[in-house]
């Protein structure tokens, strides 16, 4: 009854079913991988964000060091001076609405004499095109108290910008210690601040970026779900499609041939 499926058409069928089956169980894997990897990110940022704050130096006390994957997000405190000379923005940055602009990024020398660690102050409005420098708020004059968020070096590989040369004076593709420590020639300490509130607090300044959101776990896990519900489906799909031939072919057997009728003389 089911001879049929050693036909060729068949046999291309099932083993085309075979090879989907498990490459849906890995796609639904990489998607579960996916969701496990953005709740530890959510548990990361949230626990970082609840700690209490801690002095910026006694997390990067070395020009060019890293910052830890675990210390990403940090709430940290920083007082010293901007240096307005060396500012610069960053281009094609959106805020919390989806309009571009830039970020606007100040170095800030410590108090303690301990180094320069760049303060990416908030966003601004693209200013009359692109080759001009926005306008923006000036860097409050005199000794600051910051606390800001620590982030990591960005990086060309890991944001998946393009590293586009010939850019107008002071704007830049990335937050880059080791690019701004050779572009100013002065050395930096590792990562830079994301800037919370100032003491005292200025009469104008750029819009400050609103905590990451660590709520949201996305959609991976239901991918994941879909994936698993097509692989079981696969089997199912390909016995419901053989059933239904073999009841067709079954069927055709028992009809009847009908002998043609002879054609009157």
């Amino acid at each position: 009854m089911y001879r049929f499926l050693l036909t060729r058409q068949w046999l291309i069928t099932m083993l085309i079913a075979l090879l989907l089956i498990p490459a849906t169980i890995k796609l639904g894997f990489w998607q579960l991988h996916r969701h496990e990897a953005r709740v530890a990110r959510n548990e990361l940022i949230g626990q970082a964000l609840t700690a209490a704050p801690v002095p910026f130096d006694t997390l990067s006390t070395a020009p060019g060091a890293a910052v830890p994957k675990d210390l990403t997000w940090r709430a940290v405190t920083a007082t010293g001076q901007y240096d307005p000379a060396h500012e610069f923005v960053v281009r094609k940055r959106t805020d919390s609405s989806g309009s571009i602009g830039y970020f606007v990024v100040t170095p800030l020398k410590l108090s303690d004499g301990k180094g320069t660690v760049l303060v990416n102050r908030g966003w601004v409005a693209s200013g009359d095109g692109a080759t001009q420098y926005p306008p923006v708020p000036a860097a409050p004059a005199g000794e600051v108290a910051l606390t800001g968020r620590l982030r990591a070096d960005e990086t060309y590989g890991a944001s998946g910008i393009k590293d586009r040369a010939g850019l107008p004076d002071r704007q830049f593709n990335l937050i880059n210690t080791e690019e701004q420590a050779k572009e100013s020639g002065n050395p930096l300490l590792g990562g830079y601040l994301e800037l919370a509130a100032t003491t005292p607090a200025p009469a104008d300044q750029p819009q400050l970026i609103p905590e990451p959101n660590h709520s949201d776990i996305g959609p991976h896990m239901a991918y994941a779900v879909q994936w698993w519900l097509f692989t079981a489906m696969i089997p199912v799909g390909v016995w419901i499609l053989a059933r239904r031939e073999a009841k067709d072919r079954a069927r055709q057997a028992a009809e009847p041939e009908t002998a043609a009728e002879p054609v009157p003389a």
